[in-house]
């Protein structure tokens, strides 16, 4: 069944609906043309007499864009200062106490300025979300938390911004705004997308081809899989489908590049369409008490990621983490062990194995996933 696209598909789901439904516009670049069609979906429900009304919206000065914002309603936008500069934000308040039947919500990855409801704009649509109201909103795929590391590599450009994934899975649709390269490069080229000073800069860095090229690639396929995880939903009354291909990823108090090996194992649960868990093993040496500050930083923030990312996070308490985990996993019907490649030296670990290499000898059964968090690439 293909993704709906239609305003009288979403206006179907929204009619049999309590909660907020979502719709997501996903693209791969600035300029295909999500807030575009994002606004002639609003026209089409509103000539069919849904209450629609623009909470935020980017324009991003294109004629073409900011022509479809007349006899569109908006919810006046919230102004706070930030280091001496207004800024305007959405008002999320103002959106609830409105309560139209759809709200669009442009650029989702935004963080929003100090002073704000909510830290960032995500957080904003699935507060409209749980009033009732249904929202229709759009992001490029680069902004999805578990494709930030591969997004680095493949086209060297640092995403500061992102969504979790959790995010994307409350979508009832997602809808891809596919382009052809060399279109979007002529779009780009006749000033359509950036003003024409802004051109030349843009061609040399983020709109390389092979960029593009990436990017373009990532979210048809992001958009297959979320049809594939709704194809393959269990009903509400089954069970869970999968739960032999559960994914758990070991988790280290003092690991410098954990983000990297949960966003791997959000990918994977993805793609199994499965539950996912994020286990940690306090030893007596990392008590509360004993662990230092910046340890217990890192870890909290991390714990903090894998919840965003969709993971259930599972502290537990032993002396030996590796009969820990392993013990974890057969009773919790993990089949898939993601875990970091140790850096330690051979020689110490020849005299004290690592955790990494312990789990390699005593998990028998399993399916063992060893990632150098470094390159980001799988071990063979």
């Amino acid at each position: 069944m293909p993704t709906p696209t239609r305003a009288e598909d979403f206006l179907e789901l929204v009619e049999r609906s309590k909660r907020g439904r979502l719709k997501v516009y996903l693209g791969f670049a600035a300029g295909v043309g999500k807030t575009y069609r994002m606004l002639q979906e609003a026209h089409a429900l509103r000539g069919r007499g849904v209450d629609v009304v623009l909470g935020f919206i980017e324009t991003h000065q294109r004629p073409e864009t900011a022509a479809l914002l007349s006899d569109l309603e908006r919810v006046p936008l919230k102004a706070l200062e930030y280091r001496g500069v207004q800024i305007e934000e959405m008002n999320l308040d103002a959106v609830i106490a409105r309560k139209p039947a759809v709200a669009l919500v442009d650029e989702v990855a935004h963080t929003n300025a100090p002073g704000g409801k909510n830290r960032r704009r995500y957080q904003d649509v699935l507060e409209l979300l749980d009033a009732g109201i249904n929202v229709i909103c759009a992001f490029n795929v680069q902004h999805l938390e578990s494709l930030n590391q591969l997004v680095q590599r493949a086209t060297g450009v640092t995403v500061r911004e992102t969504v979790p994934d959790t995010f994307l899975k409350h979508a009832d649709q997602v809808v891809t705004l596919d382009l052809a390269v060399e279109d979007l490069l002529e779009r780009l080229s006749s000033g359509k997308i950036y003003a024409p000073d802004k051109v030349n800069s843009a061609l040399q860095n983020f709109f390389k081809t092979e960029n593009l090229d990436t990017l373009r690639e990532l979210a048809l396929r992001e958009v297959a899989e979320s049809v594939d995880r709704a194809r393959t939903a269990p009903a509400p009354a089954a069970p869970k489908l999968a739960t032999s291909q559960r994914v758990m990823v070991c988790m280290a108090s003092s690991a410098p590049r954990t983000a990297e090996l949960l966003r791997r194992g959000s990918r994977m649960a993805g793609r199994y369409n499965t539950d996912w868990f994020v286990v940690y093993v306090q030893t007596p040496a990392e008590a509360p008490e004993r662990i230092d500050a910046e340890a217990q930083r890192h870890l909290l923030a991390n714990i903090e990621m894998a919840r965003e990312l969709g993971a259930e996070v599972v502290r537990l308490e032993g002396a030996d983490p590796v009969a820990t985990l392993v013990d974890f996993a057969r009773s919790h019907g993990v089949q898939h062990i993601v875990i970091g490649r140790s850096h330690e030296p051979w020689w110490r670990q020849r005299v004290a194995p690592s955790v990494m290499l312990r789990i390699l000898r005593e998990a028998a059964g399993f399916d063992l996933h060893v990632l150098s968090v470094e390159s980001g690439e799988e071990l063979p």
